[in-house]
């Protein structure tokens, strides 16, 4: 296949993606800053943030998966998709526990879906634009190991959660940023 048949799916791929990444910022930076305000304690208003926001990444990997169709397998987008299903149940039944069983499964699921977004990521490279969320997802994963760690403090909070979704959501502005000149047909 020639580079000038391959553009168009590339471009708009990254059109896509592009749009995506700008509204995944939007909805993390909200989000944080709402959980924020709830981070001490598990109310009402931060177990439905907490099964919201797993849930947000299932239907963003869904729209990912269709916009990648034409660049390469979405199987590892579908991964992600069970992954954050899971996620979402099991949130919600940790928040029955507390705090804690909370950071475990939230760690488990940014350990498991950062991966994937590296993965994602390295496979996209040709693209453009995928630097930051290689990074990302590399970062995701420690993130995760750190929240399964601080699980066991003496008064663990969901403050570092909420922190989470904020470098998330600045690596999706990076991202779509530089996918511009990708999206152009550049």
């Amino acid at each position: 296949m020639s580079t000038i048949a391959a553009s168009p799916g590339i471009s708009g791929t990254a059109s896509a993606l592009r749009r995506l990444y700008f509204v995944r910022f939007a909805f993390a930076i909200v989000w944080a800053l709402v959980m924020f305000t709830t981070a001490s304690n598990l109310g009402p208003l931060a177990v439905t943030l907490l099964v919201l926001y797993p849930l947000f990444d299932v239907a963003a990997a869904v729209i990912d998966a269709r916009a990648s169709r034409a660049t390469g397998s979405p199987a590892l987008l579908y991964v992600n998709v069970a992954v954050s299903l899971i996620t979402a149940i099991g949130v919600a039944i940790a928040c029955a526990s507390g705090i804690p069983a909370v950071l475990r499964v939230w760690g488990a699921w940014a350990v498991v879906a950062g991966l994937v977004q590296l993965i994602v990521g390295v496979t996209r490279r040709k693209m453009g634009g995928q630097w930051p969320m290689i990074i990302s997802g590399g970062v995701s994963v420690l993130a995760g190991a750190s929240f399964i760690v601080g699980a066991a403090a003496a008064n663990p909070t969901l403050t570092n959660a909420a922190g989470y979704a904020i470098p998330g959501g600045v690596f999706f502005l990076i991202s779509a940023f530089r996918l511009g000149r990708a999206a152009k047909g550049n």
